[in-house]
């Protein structure tokens, strides 16, 4: 893994604005789940692409216009759990997540070729194209 084992814990120190904490704090309790974990997880769910519909441009598993409830995602979460054998929050976000990262490849690099963005290593990522 690069640092240390994979038991082996560091610290990482972060600030954000009081609201934001107070957001993720009561997102942690309504997940079960300590501050540190809920981070952590949201954290490693952003690295590996999370994202919950097949849509395209869809990043926010936004419900099919005929089902407002939002059951597509119940619908999914009970497709992997109905194995029988229990998953952690990892193992869900790994089955429920797709190719995301190809797709954002795929589009930044059709954004380029149209020259409506482009990438400069000495300004630190991607900017739009003045035109």
């Amino acid at each position: 893994m690069g640092e240390g084992s994979e038991t082996e814990r560091s610290t990482v120190v972060t600030y954000v604005p009081a609201y934001q904490k107070s957001e993720w704090k009561a997102h942690a309790e309504e997940l079960g789940m300590s501050q540190a974990e809920y981070v952590r997880t949201m954290v490693q769910s952003g690295r590996k692409g999370f994202e919950l519909d097949d849509k395209p441009g869809d990043l926010e598993g936004s419900s099919d216009p005929s089902d407002p409830g939002g059951s597509d995602l119940e619908t999914r979460v009970l497709d992997v759990l109905n194995s029988g054998d229990p998953h952690s929050w990892d193992e869900l976000v790994e089955a429920l997540s797709s190719n995301f990262e190809d797709r954002l490849e795929e589009t930044l690099e059709s954004l380029q070729d149209d020259n409506r963005i482009r990438y400069s290593g000495r300004e630190g990522g991607y900017r739009v194209v003045d035109r």
